[in-house]
């Protein structure tokens, strides 16, 4: 890691210096890579990848007429051949791998040559399976070959060595194509201005005129004294020239205070924003609950807006499982207090949209085991009491929490009582 920062500081200080002679340099291009990793086999990498292909994209700069920077983004799949000895987990599939490097390439000849021979030195990083780094310094040399305009041919083999513990010394060869990333703009053909023409002749040239066919005068842009809203009311006068408006508003449209669309002479609340179906005023609350009469399904009733409108069932349900209190161990409940439930039927009949959430509960005397099989019997016995009268399946839901929510301390008997109970939760 030392050496990679070495190189990176170096790479930094002779990429400021060398960047001053930008005469006669090569546009920056960028390019499409195939490449090939050839790693030598040695006893202890058998079982990995002794090849593979890889492909990336390619940017070249140029810094001055015989030295490029270079950057290679590659992506590749394949076994990794770490040594053994440094116990790196290896995979039985070819897996992603990924590096980026950047160099330096020194011609031996300038760009206004067909084919320029080159060396090439830097440093790059790469990532198995995105989880183990290495990073690698390659050095070689390679060929450059002049296609289309400022596009360019490389044909490349790099030696990478070692920079990091965890690095394969291999071979690479690589073969790239690079474009211009900025063409040529084409000059704009501007078209000879326009002779200038005044029509009425009243001194106002055409392209000023907004009255061209009719002699007026330049205080009103070749216009006679204009009506710009066309509203009965001259601009000399109109304190709105541009909106259509009546002569009573001074050749304003009729005020709409509220910003509602109903114009005030119109709006039965000018101060407070509604609809036109109402004449201005917002839609009516009649049972004042919050919720507007044509949201509310009982709009001459108080109730919640999660019941739209309609009245709360939870104090109900509250109220009727206050009865539903068992002994230690027990989950019977007498018929009577059962029969409670029937007024929460007749609610949930009435209330399609309600569902109800059963929820048995115990306190801690017992094991856990125990007491969550006790908790669900408590809630199965209101449950099926609740199907059984007719309610969908499909609207209730049944638990047991076991000793999970005391409403009470489990330390004394009343408090342990109390929390031998069935619950009911409303949802809307």
């Amino acid at each position: 890691m030392k050496k990679f920062l070495f190189f990176t500081m170096l790479l930094t200080i002779t990429m400021q210096v060398i960047a001053q002679d930008s005469a006669l340099v090569k546009q920056p291009t960028i390019g499409l890579r195939l490449g090939m990793m050839d790693f030598k086999q040695t006893p202890n990498t058998a079982g990995t990848s002794k090849s593979a292909a890889e492909f990336g994209i390619q940017y070249v700069d140029g810094w001055t007429k015989k030295i490029d920077f270079v950057s290679n983004l590659s992506f590749s799949a394949l076994k990794y051949p770490y040594y053994q000895s440094l116990r790196v987990p290896t995979s039985n599939i070819s897996e992603p791998f990924a590096s980026i490097d950047f160099n330096i390439n020194y011609k031996l000849l300038t760009d206004d040559h067909t084919v320029v021979p080159y060396l090439t030195a830097g440093i790059g990083i790469a990532t198995d399976r995105f989880t183990t780094y290495t990073s690698y310094a390659p050095f070689g040399g390679g060929l450059q070959i002049k296609a289309a305009q400022n596009s360019f041919v490389y044909v490349q083999a790099t030696y990478r060595a070692e920079t990091s513990y965890l690095t394969k010394t291999h071979n690479n060869y690589s073969v790239s194509y690079a474009f211009p990333l900025k063409l040529k703009e084409k000059k704009a053909v501007l078209p000879p201005p326009p002779t200038p023409v005044d029509t009425d002749n009243d001194g106002v040239v055409d392209a000023s005129d907004k009255c061209p066919t009719k002699s007026g005068s330049a205080k009103y842009e070749g216009c006679p004294v204009p009506d710009t809203d066309n509203d009965g009311v001259d601009d000399d006068h109109d304190k709105c020239p541009k909106q259509a408006g009546t002569a009573k508003y001074d050749g304003c449209p009729i005020p709409d205070t509220d910003k509602d669309g109903v114009n005030d002479e119109e709006d039965k609340c000018p101060s407070i924003a509604g609809l036109t179906r109402y004449n201005g005023c917002p839609i009516p609350d009649t049972d004042k609950d919050g919720v507007n009469d044509e949201e509310d399904k009982c709009p001459t009733e108080p109730g919640i807006v999660a019941n739209n409108g309609c009245i709360d069932i939870q104090p109900l349900l509250n109220e009727i499982a206050s009865n539903f209190k068992f002994k230690t161990g027990k989950s019977i409940i007498a018929s009577k207090k059962l029969n409670k439930l029937d007024a929460a039927i007749a609610e949930l009949n009435k209330y399609k949209n309600i569902s109800i959430d059963i929820i048995g509960n115990t306190d801690n005397i017992g094991t856990k085991k125990v007491n969550k099989k006790l908790s669900e019997r408590r809630a199965a016995i209101i449950y099926s009491y609740l199907v059984k009268k007719g309610i969908e399946a499909n609207r209730l839901s049944k638990q047991g929490d076991a000793d999970n929510n005391p409403i009470s301390t489990n330390k004394t008997a009343k408090g342990r009582a109390e929390n031998r109970r069935t619950d009911m939760k409303a949802k809307y």
